[in-house]
């Protein structure tokens, strides 16, 4: 079934709140050492998120140049500590300019340079309001369970890249990343302790809240 929505209305809807100089620069800074940030869209949700949740302790998978860590910050509670990871100390150096550009206090972002996998197990459980997932696409079932036992109960996981491109909504698509990406929607959509959406922002944004 069609919905009538045209490409022009996706683009609009895409650039309803347009990015400030801040998310410009740590954007134009992702292009140049050739990461993919979070489209504008999906940030927003994830700051409407956060917001509404009133997150005051939130980790992040996949640093990158600081994109979605400014989203999140902007809306998270004022004195909340978004503590993210990231194989790339270049990157998470980046992502720390753009947070002083932005006038974010240093305690308020715990930058830890290491593998998703080794240091999320280090975290205390139940004690984080949301989890953003964009690292590694073929992990995104471990994160997922890292996730449930991080959550407090009412906090939210997310997994950007949810709709891979066009890929994952088309079965005849089978490498091992849209693999990945497909099976872990399945897996919150089917999990009883989850309320699950797929949002259609950006590269798609799967989120779900933790009962």
């Amino acid at each position: 079934m069609s919905t009538g929505l045209k490409p022009a209305s996706w683009t609009y809807a895409e650039e309803f709140l347009a990015e400030d100089e801040v998310l410009s620069a740590a954007r134009a800074r992702a292009q140049e050492v050739r990461v993919s940030p979070i489209g504008t869209g999906a940030g927003a949700a994830l700051r409407f998120i956060a917001s509404v949740i009133e997150a005051r302790s939130v980790v992040e998978i996949g640093t990158g140049t600081g994109v979605s860590g400014l989203w999140l910050l902007r809306g998270m509670r004022p004195d909340g500590v978004l503590t993210t990871v990231d194989t790339e100390a270049e990157h998470q150096r980046l992502a720390k300019k753009g947070f002083t550009e932005a006038g974010i206090p240093s305690q308020r972002a715990r930058l830890i340079n290491g593998a998703a996998l080794e240091v999320l197990p280090r975290l205390t459980d139940g004690a984080y309001d949301l989890v953003f997932c964009d690292g590694d696409k073929q992990e995104y079932a471990d994160y997922l369970a890292e996730a449930l036992r991080l959550l407090r109960p009412g906090g939210v996981v997310a997994f950007d890249n949810a709709l891979w491109h066009d890929r994952v909504a088309d079965p005849a698509q089978r490498d091992p990343e849209t693999v990945a990406i497909r099976e872990v929607g399945v897996a919150v959509r089917e999990h009883e302790g989850l309320v699950p959406l797929l949002l259609p922002v950006g590269d798609g944004l799967l989120v779900a809240r933790k009962l």
